[in-house]
């Protein structure tokens, strides 16, 4: 700020007023303001962000801890977060927890340390007790994105999708197309995955429709976790219509294993997935799925987070935390239609 000073001929407090954006009793000339700016440029100057904490003012970091990066879904996650906090001025500060919780530990305390404004976590942690009590003391807000609807022993706010809502309209869609013998892939059974499994099971029962032994398959979120469920399912008697997977990642190895053992998709077999990411479109062929509005979601947690409404209790007049579900979409491509014995 000093070198800005000296070449822009203003006092330091000038610069630190036009580059902060923050008010003074003296007021600064369009003409001052657009010359400490371009100067501010060609030197090279960016705002140090613990300089900016001791002095009290944001530092304009948003730390995030991704549960699973391998996971695609996330991948676009990620993006959606970079964009939403630009736009905001933010930059984000990723770590990856994978499955160790003293790993997410860690990476939290190195969060606080580069003294982010706030900690998004992407991915249920909820089975890691130790992190949620580490960030229950962390003097920074906390949102869980993606943990589940449930707010019950939730100590943060909590922004995510109505599974219930998007698996009944997947099943209702193989139903109303003469599918009865459905079966059901998943994995870990955390938050989303784990919800997913439960309106699977309250569909068919509300449908009348059989609970066939073997059809509910858990498996690791990963393509090979598809081919596995697949090569499980086809040796069910009698064997599956239609299979709804709890993830696309799963959908895509379901598809790419009846390709390889030769079932026709969508003549044999229909499979529908659950969150679209891109490359759900450039399956053949093309995967049904459940769209989730990732960016809307993703723009409600970084309100949560950094925004006027995780200022504190009594969100929209509710408890605290509060928790946000939204709406996710039924996408129809072409890896379903009705059985052949229909």
């Amino acid at each position: 700020m000093k070198d800005v000073a000296a070449a822009a001929g203003v006092a330091q407090s000038t610069v630190s007023r036009i580059l902060n954006d923050t008010p003074g009793r003296i007021s600064v000339s369009a003409r001052t303001r657009e010359r400490v700016q371009e100067i501010a440029s060609e030197l090279g100057y960016r705002p140090h962000p613990l300089a900016r904490a001791l002095r009290g003012a944001p530092t304009m970091l948003l730390g995030a801890v991704v549960r699973d990066i391998t996971d695609p879904f996330f991948a676009g996650a990620i993006d959606a977060l970079s964009v939403e906090a630009k736009e905001r001025g933010y930059s984000v500060v990723l770590g990856h927890a994978g499955a160790k919780a003293d790993e997410a530990l860690a990476l939290t305390a190195v969060l606080e340390a580069r003294q982010c404004d706030a900690i998004v976590l992407l991915g249920d942690f909820r089975d890691e007790r130790r992190l949620l009590e580490d960030l229950r003391r962390a003097p920074v807000r906390v949102v869980a994105l993606w943990h589940g609807a449930e707010r019950r022993g939730h100590p943060f706010p909590t922004v995510g999708v109505d599974n219930r809502a998007g698996i009944h309209a997947a099943l209702q869609h193989l139903t109303s197309r003469g599918h009865e013998r459905i079966a059901f892939v998943g994995a870990a059974s955390l938050g989303d995955m784990h919800e997913r499994r439960a309106a699977y099971e309250e569909y068919l029962a509300a449908a009348g429709l059989p609970s066939v032994r073997g059809y509910m398959r858990r498996v690791p979120n990963t393509i090979g976790g598809g081919e596995q469920a697949l090569a499980a399912l086809l040796r069910a008697s009698p064997p599956p219509t239609a299979i709804m997977a709890a993830t696309d990642t799963l959908a895509i190895g379901l598809l790419h294993a009846a390709f390889e053992l030769r079932v026709a998709v969508p003549g044999d077999l229909s499979i529908v997935g659950f969150d679209d990411i891109p490359m759900a479109a450039a399956t053949v062929p093309g995967l049904t799925t459940v769209r989730m509005p990732v960016a809307e979601i993703m723009a409600a947690g970084i309100e949560l987070a950094v925004g006027d409404a995780g200022a504190g209790e009594g969100f929209d007049g509710g408890d605290w935390p509060p928790r946000m579900v939204f709406l996710p979409t039924l996408i129809v491509r072409g890896s379903t239609a009705a059985p052949i014995a229909a």
